[in-house]
């Protein structure tokens, strides 16, 4: 499974799953949006991950089993059999890591080998060699069992796990047969940093491993000095939410509509997000709730302030995910989904919305949703990076 299949299914309603196996990881991003570290121990119970992994058929499944942290690796053994699991009812997985298992035992505290350039950790040859660090056993099984196997990078991760490293071990992978990806972060389309990694994927892969790049935003370690989230748009004027799409498995094995860290770590759920809990219901339960809410049928066709600015008790004040923690208590704006979003019409209102969100493939989700100058590098082949007066990070 490709970059670009998985990116294009996003605005589906329970077309995939989002799996958090744990919250803890051995590396320690400045910009980490779970604030996850080696001794952050919130995780779902194991075996009620298998249960509810294990409720999905061949009638009733997600398209896409995502499994992500923290870091999914630190428990390969349970990846493996999630995905296992999710296989035989037809289901195909992706996993995200940050790679900690490709550091090489050179590596300085700063996250740079002796004598590599900072940021770029190759020596400044601009290409890998294969040796350096074998994957270790149990993680590759796990490798090889998921679909699509996607490496986060970006210039906190690389004082952590040198490019390099990264490099080498991604193209083992592919040499395993399993599809690869990068995702990479930054602060916005001026980033020098995103500009120089772009253009080493694209010398060291020949342009045949294709990005999703997204943008650093104010959760987790990254609250205090990143970009502030976007404020709402205009009521008047419907803004869909394709994030409302695929349910969530937080790290207590709440199941949530909404991928947003903040939301997903808030607690009480916001009642309009919350699906339920893997300990209690099977996934034909949580999928029924997320297809069948008019008031998240409506978050998806119009989203939160169109929302609550014409059926509720008015325009939200903060940002756009604010806004739609805020209708958790708003009976006016339930009503008005209801009377709008009830029925076989909402169902038809929601598939509506979802294709128009589709239309443009996974380049228009990436456009919408991410660093929407570096759109085109979702594809495999895809156009370069865009042009930049910055200096070149190395």
């Amino acid at each position: 499974m490709e970059l670009a299949e998985l990116v294009s299914r996003r605005p589906y309603p329970a077309a995939g799953l989002l799996l958090g196996l744990t919250r803890r990881c051995p590396l320690r991003c400045a910009h980490c949006s779970t604030g996850s570290d080696l001794f952050a121990r919130e995780e779902p119970d194991a075996g009620q991950l298998e249960r509810f992994v294990g409720s999905f058929n061949e009638e009733n499944r997600p398209d896409v089993v995502m499994l992500t942290g923290g870091e999914p690796l630190l428990l390969p053994a349970l990846a493996e059999r999630l995905s296992v699991l999710a296989h035989r009812a037809g289901s195909r997985t992706a996993l995200l890591s940050g790679m900690f298992f490709a550091r090489s035992g050179n590596t300085r505290p700063d996250g740079n080998r002796p004598g590599s350039h900072r940021g770029r950790g190759d020596g400044g040859t601009g290409r890998t060699g294969r040796g350096g660090k074998a994957i270790p056993p149990a993680i590759l099984r796990a490798i090889r069992s998921v679909d699509h196997f996607s490496a986060s990078l970006d210039v906190h991760h690389e004082r952590e796990v040198p490019r390099a490293d990264v490099f080498r071990a991604l193209h083992r992978i592919r040499d395993e047969g399993v599809a690869v990806s990068f995702h990479l972060t930054g602060t916005g389309a001026s980033d020098p940093y995103l500009a120089d990694i772009t253009r080493a994927v694209e010398k060291e892969f020949g342009g045949r491993v294709p990005c999703l790049v997204n943008e650093v935003r104010p959760f987790g370690r990254a609250a205090s000095w990143a970009r502030p989230a976007r404020i709402g748009p205009d009521p008047a004027v419907a803004s869909p939410c394709s994030m409302a799409a695929w349910p969530v498995v937080a790290f207590d094995g709440r199941v949530l509509a909404c991928c947003n860290q903040d939301t997903v770590d808030q607690r009480p759920v916001p009642a309009h997000l919350d699906l339920g809990h893997i300990g209690v219901d099977d996934w034909a339960t949580v999928r029924h709730r997320a297809l069948e809410s008019p008031v998240l049928r409506m978050l998806r066709a119009v989203g939160p302030a169109h929302l609550a600015a014409r059926y509720g008790s008015g325009p939200p004040a903060g940002s756009y995910c604010d806004g739609c923690r805020a209708l958790g208590g708003d009976e006016a704006a339930a009503a008005g989904a209801l009377a709008v979003a009830g029925g076989a019409a909402g169902a038809l209102l929601d598939l509506t919305a979802a294709v128009r969100g589709a239309r443009e493939g996974a380049q228009g989700v990436v456009r919408r949703h991410g660093c929407a100058e570096y759109a085109p590098l979702v594809v495999a082949g895809g156009a370069p990076a865009p042009e930049t007066d910055a200096p070149d990070v190395r």
